[in-house]
């Protein structure tokens, strides 16, 4: 579990979990309880161990029994225990008992806090790898409000033991990163792996909300998940909170999108339209049971190599404003995103696509690193219930528009395309709005920034009025009128 990085200087001189647990023991203002279900009380123990607990920890507790679990916290509607929304009552009661319980009147400069976690490690047939919620509640001065931190993780080792040490081990380094480095979340975030092996613990969500954390967008934390390796994908709501990919995915009929979304335009609204409108339409499809994802890959939020955190922002909250869930991800192949959908669920699945990405996937160059090559990749691809809802091109010199009928492929290629159209893989948007075919993000892009007046017709109704009011993509700014 503990891992050894010799050329690595700075992580040499991070405190190692002993002396950050002693950090806070020896701190005579942090004062607070440690509630954990599920994997044992790995984190206390931790505080336990290297000394000084009693100026700490108030009470652990460690409610494995579901009755006793639901008369301390109450039931959940859905009966499950591994929940945020247990989590989040761990926490509310733990720092409720701390008030009500330790005089302030004799306790003047305490910070409270609640640290809590519920788990579930992996079963003896190891076929449920695990997973669990963590998260503290605390103050950073005395009697100053609560802050909070709340992140979900999945197991990735086979062993119950070393899962629960990952759990100690990541539970300290959030109480220490909480307290001390608060005023920069992104190192709370890069912290939390100090002494664990990346590869065995996945941070898939995290939210932080409290005044400490005032002014801080949830989308960029969870975007720095996927930048920093931490997990491969992360989603956010509409209203821009962080969601849990298993609550939002698990069992549903899912139709994803994929663009750079650089700004949204009505062509990329018309292909979500007309594909949801033949999706919900198949045989196992229900429209209540189907969610919609807008998927962007960390490849096209790079520019000249680094993540552009306001552009992303611009296209997050864009596309938030017309009420759609948006999925960030390091699947650069398509094949790669439709098996991590698939562990999520086996309904039925749709790639809303245009025409030029769709011939892009059957350049064999992009999977020169799949051991199996092309052959492979289509097998993931295509081997659960997914289909691709092709939207046309027009061919700008011929005026030629381009379908699954007449699209070019390499030579190579026709036989094996043929056998997925053929095989009802392929569907055709026929029911497309012919003068969206003309519009392309990237010359909107470069009008936006040049200042010029006649690009806002092109967009979905209200985007336009949202760029230039709030400076996005680079808006240089002319005199217009947006009501036109």
């Amino acid at each position: 579990m503990v891992i050894t990085l010799p050329g690595d200087k700075e992580f040499q001189k991070r405190p190692s979990i002993e002396r950050k647990a002693l950090k806070i023991n020896l701190n005579e203002n942090i004062y607070g309880t440690f509630a954990e279900i599920g994997a044992g009380q790995e984190v206390a123990r931790h505080f336990f161990r290297v000394g000084g607990a009693s100026g700490t920890i108030a009470k652990t507790i460690s409610a494995y029994d579901k009755n006793f679990s639901d008369t301390i916290y109450g039931e959940e509607d859905d009966k499950r225990y591994v929940t945020e929304t247990r989590l989040h009552k761990m926490l509310k009661r733990e720092i409720m008992l701390l008030e009500n319980r330790i005089p302030r009147k004799e306790h003047p400069n305490k910070m409270f806090f609640a640290y809590a976690n519920t788990v579930a490690t992996i079963d003896f047939a190891k076929k449920f790898k695990g997973h669990g919620w963590m998260g503290v509640r605390y103050q950073t001065g005395p009697e100053q409000p609560y802050n909070e931190i709340m992140l979900h993780v999945r197991f990735h080792q086979t062993e119950a033991r070393l899962q629960q040490e990952a759990v100690g081990i990541m539970g300290v380094n959030l109480v220490h990163g909480a307290f001390y480095n608060y005023h920069e979340p992104k190192k709370i975030l890069k912290y939390l792996y100090d002494h664990i092996d990346r590869t065995a613990i996945e941070i898939d969500t995290i939210n932080f909300s409290g005044p400490a954390f005032e002014g801080i967008d949830n989308r960029i934390i969870s975007l720095q998940l996927v930048k920093n390796g931490m997990t491969d994908a992360v989603m956010f709501n509409p209203e821009g909170n962080n969601i849990l990919p298993a609550r939002v995915l698990y069992k549903k009929n899912i139709l994803i999108l994929r663009g750079s979304f650089r700004p949204v335009t009505k062509v990329n609204i018309d292909m979500f339209e007309k594909s949801y409108d033949i999706f919900i339409k198949e045989q196992h499809v229900k429209e209540k049971n189907t969610e919609v994802i807008f998927e962007i890959t960390l490849s096209n939020l790079t520019a000249q190599g680094e993540i552009d955190e306001s552009d992303f922002m611009d296209r997050a909250k864009l596309l938030g404003s017309l009420g759609h869930t948006v999925m960030i991800s390091d699947f650069k192949e398509y094949y790669r995103m439709v098996d991590y959908l698939s562990e999520y669920t086996k309904e039925q699945m749709g790639l809303a696509m245009g025409v030029s990405n769709f011939v892009e996937i059957f350049d064999e160059h992009y999977y020169e690193d799949v051991k199996g090559g092309i052959l492979e990749a289509f097998g993931k691809m295509f081997h659960n219930n997914l289909k691709v809802y092709l939207y046309p091109m027009k061919d700008l010199d011929s005026g030629q528009i381009i379908t699954s009928n007449n699209l070019k492929l390499h030579p190579r290629m026709k036989d094996f395309y043929k056998f997925f159209k053929y095989n009802g893989k392929v569907v055709d948007v026929f029911d497309y709005e012919s003068e969206y075919l003309s519009i392309f993000s990237r010359e909107i892009l470069t009008k936006i920034r040049n200042g010029d007046d006649d690009w806002m017709d092109q967009l979905p109704d209200g985007v336009a009025e949202k760029i230039i009011k709030n400076n996005m993509f680079g808006w240089k700014s002319v005199k217009v009128n947006i009501d036109k």
